[in-house]
């Protein structure tokens, strides 16, 4: 039990959204998350802890959690800088206007639907069909919300042991054909069997189910959707592919952002948080993603991860 203790531990350090470092009676660094060592020279486990770090010099403002484990006195240490809070309380308040613009829309047609429902001659069976629409439209939206602040606040965590890649993006497609057919979007898998991952599972299953959604809302009937994966060294590629109406190349660098749809496709019922989860998830296992494409010539979304 206390092995496993000890592996959970190092993996809720490891993967903190904070920059956050666990040090000995003697400043001595027991733990870093990857935050702290990416964000602050000096932080390197085993070595003594930067003084002016915890003295504020370099404008960081430590919170220190002391406690004791196995008659040890140790310390927990949260770093941010002055300006983190105010930078937080910006996101946090656009976020917040974002989810309730993109509620209002379904919200109000939901409203329209069930005053129609009281007219005489209407169709109230399809009616209320419609409105069912409109409230699987607001679940999954609230869901996505939930998933994706779950992500940023470190509850969720990414990677946590290697993960064989093909089972799982196979599994993703197959529970999506039903929809890919009815959209006229045929779905493909190419990956090897002896591919793997260092990230859970679920984690990899959002990504390929998330990419395949998009295609299938967005790439067009006719069009083809490839998940494909490859290991070139200790890099594995996964690549999301269609080749149905692409989007402009002035559009590409938006994609990732939050709420964020092209003109065409607001029409549709997507939440805009997509892709947004997928950055996520992909920045949390230690990789990084990109979009590329044009007007009439597909979208292909690359992510590129640490091999496990």
């Amino acid at each position: 039990m206390r092995d496993a203790d000890a592996i959970r531990g190092r993996a809720l350090v490891e993967e903190s959204r904070e920059a956050v470092v666990v040090l000995d009676d003697d400043d001595r660094v027991l733990l870093a998350s990857r935050r702290a060592r990416q964000a602050m020279d000096g932080v390197i486990e085993g070595d003594h802890f930067p003084a002016d770090i915890l003295t504020g010099e370099r404008g960081v403002i430590p919170l220190v959690v002391p406690y004791e484990v196995g008659g040890r006195r140790e310390r927990l240490v949260y770093l941010s800088r002055a300006g983190d809070l105010a930078a937080y309380e910006e996101l946090r308040a656009g976020f917040t206007a974002a989810v309730s613009h993109e509620l209002r829309t379904p919200l109000a047609r939901l409203l329209t639907l069930l005053e129609t429902t009281t007219l005489p001659g209407e169709d109230v069976p399809a009616l209320v069909e419609q409105a069912r629409g409109e409230i699987d439209q607001i679940t999954e939206l609230i869901d996505e919300v939930l998933f994706l602040s779950e992500l940023e606040s470190g509850a969720r965590v990414v990677a946590l042991g290697p993960t064989p890649v093909q089972p799982v993006l196979a599994e993703a497609v197959e529970e999506l054909e039903e929809r890919a057919a009815r959209a006229g979007v045929q779905l493909r898998v190419e990956c090897a069997d002896d591919v793997e991952l260092a990230i859970r599972p679920r984690m990899l299953r959002v990504i390929a189910r998330n990419l395949a959604e998009n295609a299938i809302r967005y790439a067009g009937p006719g069009a083809t959707f490839t998940l494909s994966v490859e290991r070139t060294g200790d890099t594995v590629t996964l690549v999301g592919r269609d080749n149905g109406i692409g989007i402009e190349e002035s559009e590409l660098p938006r994609l990732f952002e939050r709420f964020y749809r092209s003109d065409r496709a607001r029409a549709s019922r997507g939440t805009g948080l997509g892709l947004a989860i997928v950055k996520h998830i992909v920045t949390q296992a230690g990789g990084t993603v990109d979009a590329r494409g044009a007007r009439g010539h597909g979208l292909e979304i690359r992510a590129e991860l640490p091999a496990s």
